[in-house]
């Protein structure tokens, strides 16, 4: 079984690469993030051709999320439990699903801003909702994970350079710990291999040359319990899909499941 998760930065930008991509990789499930699209305008009629249901979360030109599967989409949760909003508005940042043998969220967690910035505050309040969320299922017998963009680097290593963010969210200790408490419920960082350089990178900036120089960050994550990690045989960053004209500021991140 692969499945997978990818910030697609627009799914109406995206289309006919996501289209490409899903014949090409063979992926059976594929956790989708900044969808910007409402859901009465999603395609779902081009992915059913493709083979594929799909559970959308998505209200408009900000955020949205998705689930994509050919192997059965049972058990749809549209939002995040106990999601604390931010300004008085719960926004469409998560989705759960059953796909045959695995349960997976699909989650695009917010980003912060800056560290004063009460978006901030709303990101640590929202990965408490987080973990709160999936601890029953992270402790459970079934294969289950966590997937998106987190906009967390876990460790200095998940950065180019980590001088470059000083300051900046994405790399405090308070988002590494709120990342460590998801993990102590029983998940774990599903690390995948990069195909070029050595660090698996999954986000380069559209600016300054990002993804040439390999200036990037590891911020779209796999955390699985121990079901499903058992089950990983391999797992890497599809660093192919950043190249090129129209492509998305993230790569998809690929594991594959013996189940």
């Amino acid at each position: 079984m692969r499945i997978a998760t990818w910030n697609v930065n627009s799914i109406t930008a995206r289309l006919p690469r996501l289209l490409a991509w899903l014949e090409s990789s063979g992926t059976d499930v594929l956790c989708l993030q900044e969808a910007k699209i409402a859901e009465a305008q999603f395609p779902f009629d081009e992915l059913r051709e493709a083979g594929y249901e799909a559970a959308v979360h998505a209200t408009g030109r900000w955020n949205g999320v998705a689930v994509l599967s050919r192997v059965g989409l049972e058990d749809v949760v549209k939002g995040l439990p106990g999601d604390p909003g931010y300004e008085g508005v719960q926004e469409p940042r998560a989705i759960s699903a059953t796909c045959g043998p695995v349960r997976v969220w699909s989650v695009y967690v917010p980003n912060g801003r800056e560290v004063e910035h009460p978006h901030y505050a709303y990101k640590l309040q929202w990965f408490e909702a987080l973990r709160a969320a999936v601890e029953s299922d992270a402790s459970g017998d079934r294969p289950f994970a966590v997937m998106g963009d987190y906009n967390v680097a876990p460790t200095d290593d998940d950065v180019y350079d980590r001088a470059a963010f000083e300051g900046a969210t994405h790399v405090t200790p308070a988002e590494r710990a709120a990342l460590a408490s998801l993990r102590g419920t029983g998940l774990s960082d599903v690390v995948p291999r990069p195909l070029k350089y050595d660090h698996p990178y999954t986000y380069w900036d559209y600016r300054q040359l990002c993804f040439p120089k390999n200036r990037g960050m590891r911020i779209d994550l796999v955390y699985g319990n121990e079901p499903f990690a058992k089950a990983v045989t391999d797992s890497y960053v599809d660093r192919e899909e950043r190249k090129g004209k129209g492509a998305s500021d993230h790569a998809p991140v690929v594991v594959d499941l013996e189940l």
